[in-house]
C-alpha cells in the first residue's frame, strides 16, 4: 500500500535540494525518519518505506508538514519483488530518484556460534542484501542522468570487533566493503557512493544495551552527516564519515 501527500511550500532559503528526489529505507522511525526529515527540510521530495504500517503513516504525515511531496510504501527491502515495485512506484509518483539512503537495519547480538542460520540470514538480508537490491534498482536511472548520491548507513561496528557482535559486525563490515566497490564502479558515471558509520545512537534500534542519551548520538546527528554529503560541491566526493558521541558511553 502506498500514499502521496503535499503541504505548504518550505522557505526558499531551505530549498538546497529543490528538484531532488530522495528514497530513504527504514524511515518509519529513528535514524531513517530523521534523515527523511532533514532531506525534506532541504527541499527534496521524499519517498520512504518500512514494514510497520502505523509508524510509517506517522512518519509520512510528519514529512508532509514540511511542505514537500511525500511518497510512502510498505515494503520489505530484503525481497527483490518488493524493491522493484517500491522504486517504480516512487519514481512514478515523484520523479527519478537522485538521492538514495540505504538505512534499513536490525541488530541481533550474542556469540556467533550460538546463533542460528535463520538469525544470520535475517541480519544479513536486512543490513547488507537490502543495500545491494535497492542500489541495483536505482542505479540504472542515475547512470542515464550521469549523477546521483547513494549513502549507505553502516556503523562503527563495521570497523571494530566486540564480544557478541559477530553476525552484526559481519553485516556492517560488508556494507563498508560493498560501498567502497560501488563507489569505484560508479564514480565515472557521476554517481557518488558514500558510507556513514555512526557510533552508539539513542534510538529504538535493538542494540547491545540501553543507551544513556547524554552519552550517545541522536538520530539528528546522523541526519546531519547525510546533509553534509548531499550538499557538498559537485567536484568533491566524501567517501566515508565516522560519527562518534562526544562523550564515551
Amino acid at each position: 500500500m502506498a500514499g502521496i501527500s503535499t503541504a505548504n511550500a518550505v522557505s526558499p532559503k531551505q530549498k538546497l535540494l529543490s528538484g531532488g528526489v530522495a528514497l530513504v529505507t527504514g524511515a518509519s522511525r529513528g535514524i531513517g525518519r530523521a534523515i527523511a526529515q532533514r532531506l525534506a527540510s532541504l527541499g527534496a521530495s521524499v519517498a520512504i518505506c518500512g514494514r510497520d504500517r502505523a509508524a510509517l503513516a506517522n512518519s509520512a504525515e510528519a514529512l508532509g508538514n514540511t511542505g514537500v511531496r511525500v511518497f510512502s510504501a510498505i515494503a520489505d527491502v530484503t525481497l527483490s519483488a518488493d524493491v522493484t515495485s517500491l522504486v517504480a512506484e516512487a519514481e512514478a509518483a515523484l520523479g527519478p530518484i537522485t538521492i538514495l539512503v540505504n538505512n534499513a537495519g536490525i541488530g541481533l547480538f550474542g556469540p556467533a556460534h550460538e546463533k542460528t542460520e535463520e538469525e544470520w540470514d535475517r541480519v544479513h538480508n536486512t543490513n547488507l542484501k537490502s543495500v545491494f537490491l535497492v542500489s541495483r534498482a536505482v542505479v540504472p536511472s542515475m547512470i542515464r542522468r550521469g549523477a546521483g548520491d547513494i549513502i549507505n548507513i553502516s556503523s562503527l561496528a563495521g570497523k571494530n570487533t566486540f564480544a557478541n557482535g559477530g553476525i552484526y559486525c559481519a553485516s556492517k563490515w560488508g556494507v563498508i566493503g560493498l560501498s567502497g566497490c560501488m563507489a569505484e564502479d560508479l564514480r565515472d558515471h557521476g554517481i557518488r557512493v558514500s558510507v556513514i558509520c555512526p557510533g552508539s545512537t539513542a534510538t529504538e534500534f535493538s542494540g547491545r544495551a540501553p543507551k544513556d542519551p547524554s552519552r550517545a548520538l541522536g538520530p539528528e546527528d546522523v541526519a546531519h552527516a547525510v546533509e553534509t554529503i548531499v550538499t557538498q560541491g559537485p567536484r568533491s566526493f566524501i567517501s566515508e564519515i565516522h560519527v562518534r558521541p562526544l562523550r564515551k558511553p
